[in-house]
């Protein structure tokens, strides 16, 4: 896509709610992509294929969960150029989400608030829309949490309920414990509650695959907010689990990089620009402590190519994009993934 097309379409979707403009540009791109103009747009996508996790990923630069959240544009991102794509987060049952207004810009600093509290169709629904609309020639990722009234003693139900329910239709599913828009989610990922957690998901990874001769990776999303002790805590249970990869991170709730904005003093998580160099931290930190044996998705902060660059030599084996897609465009796709390839090449 001409970066002065985009910045042209940007100006206009930056005059209207956030989550006005968000709905309005996945029903342009659905629309886009059955009328097979994405491609005419976006250009070819950039050859860089890599396997990960035992799948093999067109290219290292995937969109992160949480711009799809109802699993219906991923032929439409797909077409944009990534190499993967992540849905969700699904939860066993529909759930409206926080009151709005609940997503807010920080433009000056390329970053955005959310609080949206994982509103979604439910995963029955999710699962229709992915089996309708897929038509993607790359990885698809569904990211899966439990509802929001479910108490944490019983998270494993719901944790378990979706695994079940994607598994045919996901090449990979994200565990999200780190969110922090649901009330006391984040105390799954103390160490004990994550290994009685995992042990119990990967039990079940184990008998699905049986079942349908089928091996469906198992992700977990983290939070930037750990300080190192739990890192390294986490980092023992995803070993002696066996875990098949992590994404670093999910958003943070500090406000450090947007001090002064009108929306800091909103609840939620801030995603984008500012986040950069803690998700850098923490990705740095479980690459250390993993030594390799577990590979990690970089996501946070990247609204340049040099910015997916680092993450990959952070440690990182893949990246993806939210917010730096939103305020740079597809462009940023490309971009990324062409100097990555070129990064890659060379070492």
């Amino acid at each position: 896509m001409n970066p002065h097309l985009y910045r042209l379409a940007k100006s206009a979707l930056f005059c209207l709610d956030p989550e006005t403009a968000h709905h309005l540009t996945l029903t342009g791109l659905r629309l886009a992509e059955s009328l097979r103009l994405i491609p005419l747009i976006a250009g070819a996508r950039v050859d860089d294929p890599v396997t990960v996790m035992g799948l093999r990923f067109p290219n290292r630069v995937g969109l992160a969960a949480g711009m799809d959240k109802e699993a219906n544009t991923i032929a439409a991102f797909g077409h944009l150029g990534f190499g993967f794509v992540e849905v969700g987060t699904l939860t066993p049952r529909p759930q409206p989400g926080n009151p709005k207004p609940r997503l807010f810009r920080c433009i000056p600093q390329q970053a955005i608030i959310n609080h949206m509290g994982i509103n979604n169709p439910g995963v029955d629904r999710g699962v229709e829309n992915i089996r309708r609309t897929r038509r993607f020639h790359g990885i698809l990722g569904v990211n899966i949490s439990k509802n929001e009234f479910t108490p944490n003693r019983e998270a494993h139900q719901d944790y378990l309920a979706c695994l079940r329910a994607v598994w045919d239709v996901a090449d990979y599913v994200t565990i999200n414990f780190s969110c922090p828009n649901v009330p006391n989610l984040q105390e799954l990922a103390k160490a004990d509650s994550a290994a009685d957690l995992l042990s119990l998901l990967k039990s079940e990874q184990s008998n699905l695959a049986q079942e349908t001769g089928r091996y469906v990776p198992l992700v977990m999303k983290v939070s930037p907010d750990m300080q190192d002790a739990q890192i390294s805590e986490l980092a023992h249970v995803f070993l002696d689990c066996q875990l098949d990869g992590l994404i670093c991170t999910n958003t943070t709730t500090s406000r450090c990089g947007v001090e002064g904005h009108p929306a800091a003093t909103e609840s939620g998580g801030l995603s984008g620009k500012p986040l950069y160099n803690r998700a850098n931290e923490t990705l740095e930190a479980f690459a250390q402590q993993l030594g390799g044996d577990i590979p990690i998705i970089g996501v946070g902060g990247i609204t340049t190519a040099e910015d997916a660059v680092a993450k990959i030599k952070a440690g990182a084996s893949l990246v993806q994009l939210y917010s730096g897609f939103i305020f740079q465009g597809p462009p940023l796709v490309r971009e990324a993934a062409n100097a990555i390839r070129k990064t890659c090449a060379a070492i």
